[in-house]
């Protein structure tokens, strides 16, 4: 099971695919977890999850969690697959519930009801990339097999 998470192959792709999800998600998780760059903090994110979008408190803790907890793992690549996975969960969530209905394209000028799942398939592609590929050069993965040798 363990090589199973933490097999990686040793290039730069993995690295490359998951310090640009790191970079894009991190704010995200900061958002979410301390209120900076404009989000609302752990407390009013939790509740906005489960009052108003009446997601089950499991899901919306998850939600928080994989964008927080995850984007942060990812940037050191410990279980790049395993968040990979969870991203793609995720992404498919969140585009299936709040973007397909918008269309395609990212709202850029605000004349769209909302955001359609442009950004969504992007993230799911790069997660989806990383599953396959793993965590590549400089990460925790590639340390913990290297350990095993």
């Amino acid at each position: 099971m363990k090589h199973l998470i933490f097999k990686t192959n040793n290039t730069w792709t993995g690295t490359l695919l998951r310090w640009t999800l790191s970079i894009i998600f991190i704010p995200h998780g900061l958002q979410k977890i301390f209120g900076l760059f404009g989000g609302m903090g752990f407390n009013k994110t939790l509740e906005l999850f489960t009052q108003s979008l009446h997601l089950p408190f499991i899901v919306a803790l998850t939600v928080i969690l994989v964008e927080f907890l995850g984007s942060f793992l990812l940037l050191v690549g410990l279980g790049t697959r395993f968040w990979a996975l969870l991203f793609i969960g995720l992404m498919v969530g969140i585009m299936l519930t709040a973007h397909l209905q918008n269309g395609f394209f990212m709202n850029w000028l605000g004349t769209q009801k909302g955001e359609g799942c442009q950004f969504d398939i992007l993230v799911i592609g790069i997660a989806a990339a990383l599953l396959m590929e793993g965590s590549g050069k400089f990460s925790a993965d590639e340390w913990i097999l290297k350990g095993k040798k």
